[in-house]
């Protein structure tokens, strides 16, 4: 889950995209990963409300940001993540729940959960889906960066982008292809 959280808040910095934080919970500081990837998210202080979307304070910050797409993952995936995706989605907006990015205690809770949020029209994703959407192609001038992203998630997938690498070297350094030498 820790490199998930990570991955999903270097994406979204890099797609700029804005984000809402409780920095102090009732279980502790949050992972230094979240402060890392996020220092300019807004800390917005809840009363001792579980559902996030139960705070008003939560939901003007969320309302000012003029978005109506929300990605939100929780440390517990049946409570912090589902509650306010259901919240938020019974009050218009479309979300998307990083299920990857959000911890559990058993498979059985998970299911349960997933069928829960399906069924209020949250949208079940995982880190890498969030990251694709996000980024959409390729052909950008931060790709480098969604690459470093990427791998540092999944490490096979750095495999990848060296082979990526290599061919456009060959394209751009005019190389004869090994395939046409035989």
């Amino acid at each position: 889950m820790r490199p998930d959280v990570a991955l999903n808040l270097a994406q979204l910095t890099i797609f700029n995209w804005i984000l809402q934080r409780v920095p102090q919970g009732p279980n502790g500081p949050l992972i230094p990963e979240i402060h890392r990837y996020a220092p300019h998210a807004k800390y917005v202080a809840r009363s001792g409300q579980i559902n996030a979307w139960d705070n008003p304070d939560f939901v003007a910050a969320v309302k000012a940001t003029g978005r109506t797409t929300l990605i939100i993952a929780g440390t517990i995936t049946s409570v912090c993540m589902a509650f306010p995706s259901i919240s938020a989605v019974h009050d218009g907006y479309k979300v998307f729940a990083v299920v990857d990015a959000s911890g559990t205690y058993s498979k059985m809770a998970q299911e349960i959960t997933l069928a829960r949020i399906v069924q209020a029209d949250v949208v079940p994703i995982d880190t890498a889906a969030v990251c694709s959407e996000l980024q959409k192609t390729w052909s950008r001038p931060d790709a480098a960066q969604w690459a470093e992203v990427y791998s540092a998630s999944f490490p096979p997938y750095q495999l990848l982008i060296e082979s990526y690498s290599k061919a456009q070297e060959v394209v751009t350094q005019h190389e004869q292809l090994d395939s046409v030498l035989a």
